[in-house]
């Protein structure tokens, strides 16, 4: 049985930018543990203000709630999550050739029989 993705489970405000303290409601950890994410978790870079406050894209809010489920949920370590996402990042981009090169054959397929 597989588990939900995180970001299924909660439904994110319709933002381009979240302030820390809002992806700290929504993921339910204090913004402490977000900064230290972001220094174990180098995907995780939110862009700073001329204040220097922190403002986090959707990707990297979605990115720490599937890191969040890792390591609270599936009782991954900081290791361990990071080589998990590290692995399905590989797997995706190498299934994303192979799906265009199926597309790319299809297509031609297609112009061969208008022709």
């Amino acid at each position: 049985m597989s588990t939900p993705s995180p970001s299924t489970t909660i439904s994110l405000p319709d933002k381009l930018y979240f302030r820390i303290g809002e992806v700290s409601r929504l993921a339910g950890v204090p913004a402490h543990v977000l900064r230290f994410w972001e220094s174990e978790f180098p995907r995780i870079s939110p862009r700073r203000t001329d204040s220097g406050q922190r403002l986090y894209t959707r990707r990297d809010v979605e990115l720490i709630l599937e890191i969040k489920t890792l390591l609270y949920g599936r009782k991954f370590t900081i290791e361990g999550a990071r080589r998990h996402l590290r692995s399905a990042e590989a797997r995706a981009q190498s299934d994303s050739p192979q799906w265009l090169s199926e597309l790319r054959a299809e297509l031609k397929a297609l112009r061969e029989l208008l022709e």
